[in-house]
């Protein structure tokens, strides 16, 4: 069975701030990898490609976020429910301890900035993950793209309006907000899976994820 990375959890304070934590969080990532693998084996059986070669990129960010949110909730001892299909939060707090907040996930491939439809204010986590090899392996570049999804990062923070560049550009799907430099700077890295970030390993925003386990 796959799991998230052994050493990858960090700034816990960050997750404590919205009355979670690494467990719920290891969880989650561990859920999520065994229902996609599940999946997986279920279209292996039917003759069929495995789901990130069946769907459009979009799509399957797209519901790997969806089974995250899913697992999150499920781990999180009753303080999070699930919000229903196409709505705003993905998460609901059930109000057991006051500083769990509404949660907003988003999910983006790469080093791909997070976006949704609209921007709104409010708490996020948004997670970013690559497609590997089947053994696990990232091979980095888009020609390398393999076919098993891997988490490599999990960030969590309040943004405002301002943290969003919106989009409307003619042709494409409707308006879109991406998360812009700002407030991809202001959200607080959680999780990172070094050995699986999409990520030079000479280059400085390498160096800045490594900072966190250089003790």
């Amino acid at each position: 069975m796959r799991e998230p990375a052994l050493n990858g959890f960090v700034n816990s304070n960050a997750l404590e701030r919205i009355g979670l934590n690494h467990q719920i969080l290891r969880e989650a990532i561990r859920d999520t990898y065994q229902l996609l693998d599940q999946i997986d084996a279920t279209l292996e059986i039917a003759g069929v490609f495995p789901l990130s070669q069946t769907v459009e990129l979009a799509n399957l960010s797209s519901m790997i976020g969806n089974i995250f949110a899913s697992a999150i909730a499920k781990h999180s001892q009753d303080l999070l429910r699930r919000n229903g299909p196409h709505k705003y939060p993905d998460l609901l707090t059930t109000g057991l301890l006051p500083q769990v907040p509404d949660l907003e996930l988003k999910m983006a491939l790469e080093t791909n900035k997070p976006k949704g439809h609209l921007a709104k204010e409010g708490h996020y986590i948004t997670s970013r993950y690559v497609l590997c090899q089947p053994d696990g392996a990232l091979i980095i570049g888009k020609e390398n793209r393999g076919v098993k999804p891997y988490i490599w990062e999990v960030r969590c923070g309040y943004l405002l309006r301002e943290h969003f560049n919106i989009s409307n550009t003619e042709g494409d799907s409707g308006k879109t907000a991406v998360v812009n430099a700002a407030g991809m700077e202001l959200l607080e890295v959680v999780y990172c899976d070094l050995d699986r970030a999409p990520l030079s390993r000479k280059g400085k925003t390498y160096q800045s994820y490594k900072r966190f386990f250089d003790f």
